[in-house]
């Protein structure tokens, strides 16, 4: 018997990792993508991509989506009520679990199934304590692909930006950065691999810093410009 489950997704390698190895256990009914967009540029939270790249990837996956919309000035009451809000439609319907691609962090995982087990939901993590240097050649070697959309300043070289996430970008992280950047050194999007119907197309925009720490390569989808190949974002 298969348990029902919806999908934290954020759209990056290790969401897309973590749907790939539930997928592959054939355990699991994957009932929606739940992904939290921001109002304010309609983007998907942190990760900055737009919201019609998301839509391509979810129609690309064949799996529903589930958007919750927050604000930058949201305060953490009213962003955990939406969130019970979705949980509790999902609880309804049968689901039973949420699945994370959480790897390592502790404080985290603990905040997340604390907030599952006050719906009454649980928490499913596949790559967790997996070595993240395994799980980084993994995704690679799988054939997914991915290209890097947001870098922390404060922890990693803003050049990084815009370059894909293949063997080349492994090989230059500094040794503090964590291969897969669970400490939010840099978040990515995924375009293409195992678990995709095609691949998603996509134009390599401007640079943006924002708050004076966090640098975005903007990425467009190929109707508003010709797609491009390469590891440098236009600048």
């Amino acid at each position: 018997m298969t348990e029902k489950a919806i999908v934290s997704w954020s759209g990056g390698k290790d969401s897309a990792l973590a749907l790939y190895e539930l997928l592959k256990a054939g355990r699991y009914e994957v009932c929606a993508l739940l992904t939290t967009v921001t109002e304010e540029d309609d983007r998907i939270s942190m990760h900055g991509v737009r919201r019609v790249l998301l839509e391509q990837q979810a129609a690309s996956l064949g799996f529903p989506l589930e958007e919750v919309s927050i604000s930058a000035g949201m305060s953490s009451e009213e962003y955990g009520a939406r969130m019970r809000e979705v949980l509790e439609k999902y609880l309804a319907q049968g689901v039973s679990g949420v699945v994370f691609g959480d790897i390592f962090l502790e404080d985290v995982r603990r905040y997340r199934e604390d907030n599952l087990s006050k719906a009454g939901m649980r928490g499913i993590f596949p790559l967790w304590r997996r070595e993240p240097g395994e799980l980084a050649r993994t995704f690679i070697d799988l054939g997914f692909e991915a290209v890097i959309t947001c870098v922390d300043t404060h922890l990693l070289d803003g050049g990084f930006a815009g370059w894909l996430f293949d063997e080349q970008f492994l090989a230059d992280l500094p040794a503090s950065v964590d291969p897969c950047g669970e400490n939010g050194a840099f978040h990515s999007f995924v375009y293409d691999g195992p678990v995709f119907g095609e691949r998603i197309a996509y134009t390599r925009g401007e640079l943006v810093l924002r708050e004076n720490r966090f640098q975005y390569c903007d990425l467009m989808p190929v109707q508003m410009g010709e797609a491009v190949s390469g590891s440098q974002c236009a600048s």
